[in-house]
């Protein structure tokens, strides 16, 4: 069972995702060129696909702001966040090892994905894991 300081740290944290998937999705779409020059990489032939994945991540805004209105109700969609969360890094390293992203791009990662592993894994364990109350408030 979750308690009430944990539920409105959560709180703070999907409150703070909305807002960084908001901003980071609106930059990719209004100037998806900058990220791959300021990573010293060549110009994509095909920018509207970034300006998707910006389209993506601003989308999941909406569902982090649904998060920090009613975590308990909402938490599963928090799954589907973790998933990317975890296979976003996985697809990265493997483009970085086989020298097809620089290491820097791997900024774009730890802020995009590795800083909210700590706290989405412990919501998610706090509100679905074993010995989770389904239902609690």
């Amino acid at each position: 069972m979750i308690s009430p300081r944990e539920l409105r740290f959560h709180r703070y944290v999907f409150v703070a995702s909305a807002i960084y998937n908001t901003i980071w999705g609106t930059f990719v779409v209004l100037f998806p060129l900058l990220p791959f020059r300021w990573a010293g990489l060549p110009d994509p032939n095909y920018p509207e696909l970034w300006q998707c994945i910006g389209m993506i991540v601003g989308v999941y805004a909406i569902g982090y702001a649904y998060l920090a209105a009613d975590p308990i109700r909402y938490a599963p969609f928090l799954i589907v966040a973790f998933l990317g969360k975890i296979f976003g890094p996985i697809g990265w390293l493997i483009a970085w090892h086989n020298d097809r992203l620089p290491g820097i791009t791997g900024l774009t990662i730890l802020t995009n994905d590795l800083i909210w592993w700590i706290p989405y894994g412990r919501f998610l364990w706090m509100t679905m894991g074993p010995g989770a109350r389904q239902g609690s408030r």
